[in-house]
């Protein structure tokens, strides 16, 4: 497995990270397509297997049941101090006026909450899912440096959000000396690249890592565009309506040459689109979801494959402007 600093800060990740969003108790929060327990904890042991020290889940996917489940895991199947855990603070996780959001109170409550979940005295990176326009951002940022100097967790990231916001959060740490985001976890994939026109080159500028979330695009990137609506996933996952669903027109193109390249290569449509997402300058882990064997396969097959100049383009050739999603 290839390890990486995570930007400029000293944390050595695997180049890739497992997301824990499929692993959570079915019925528990919106997401209808989630593994339980039993079924989701033999893909944490194989990624560990694999060489994958990178965890990342969030208080929000399936209502804390996957950090109670991932935590779990990791207690059984690894060393503590073998793993990297990432979790996340933001989304609504009471009715109450306080049970959400990037205030002092939310996010000092909400890490304990994470931790207890998790059963773990600190994680390794805590992130802010997205951006709180309602808070202050002087006081989201001393919150989360609280954080750190309590010791419940040893870095800071931030999730999707506009270039703009997140280049004044990175300024006002600095002009505070509060702690420093070390990741942006943002939207990027081969039917998704807006992000190259500025937090692409912000990050680079800035020494943040980059782990984009959704880098197969919700699994459209992994089958034919004729496979649509074949899983439960995508029966179900309202999110990537809103993500894909105005778009599906000039996807088609996308998810052609992804298929053309991988049949000649004789590889998965997976491993094609995660190589092109490895090689771009900047990111450090893609975050891969794995809710069936080969999808561990396909992923780590892709951090051997280099794609060629002219492979490149035909993937990158056939995208048109999209509307900025995710946040």
């Amino acid at each position: 497995m290839d390890i990486a600093n995570l930007g400029q800060s000293g944390l050595k990740v695997s180049r890739l990270c497992l997301g824990c969003m499929t692993y959570g108790e079915p019925g528990r929060g919106n997401h209808e397509w989630t593994l339980d327990e039993e079924t989701s904890r033999p893909h944490v042991r194989e990624a560990l297997e694999a060489g994958i020290n990178f965890f990342d889940t969030a208080n929000v996917y399936s209502a804390g049941s996957s950090e109670e489940i991932v935590g779990r895991a990791l207690r059984d199947f690894a060393r503590r101090d073998e793993v990297v855990v990432a979790t996340k603070v933001h989304g609504r996780m009471a009715k109450h006026a306080n049970g959400a959001g990037l205030s002092r109170r939310a996010i000092m409550s909400e890490i304990d909450h994470s931790l207890r979940r998790l059963g773990m005295d600190h994680v390794d990176l805590y992130q802010i899912h997205r951006f709180d326009p309602h808070t202050p951002i002087e006081e989201t940022l001393e919150a989360l440096h609280d954080v750190v100097k309590a010791g419940k967790a040893r870095y800071i990231g931030a999730s999707s959000m506009f270039a703009w916001q997140f280049c004044k959060m990175l300024q006002v740490a600095e002009r505070h000396g509060w702690t420093r985001f070390v990741s942006m976890q943002n939207h990027l994939n081969l039917l998704y690249r807006e992000e190259e026109r500025e937090m692409l080159g912000l990050c680079r500028e800035e020494g943040v890592g980059v782990i984009p979330w959704s880098p197969l695009a919700r699994g459209k990137l992994a089958r034919p565009a004729s496979d649509s609506g074949t899983t439960e996933r995508d029966r179900t996952d309202n999110f990537m309506r809103v993500l894909y669903e105005h778009t599906a027109d000039a996807d088609r193109r996308v998810i052609d040459a992804v298929g053309n390249i991988a049949e000649a290569r004789r590889t998965a449509r997976a491993t094609v689109a995660l190589a092109w997402l490895l090689a771009k300058p900047g990111v450090t882990a893609p975050i891969i979801g794995a809710s069936k064997p080969h999808h561990l396969k396909d992923a780590l097959a892709a951090l051997t494959l280099k794609l060629d100049d002219d492979e490149i383009k035909q993937l990158e050739e056939a995208y048109v402007p999209h509307a900025v999603a995710g946040f």
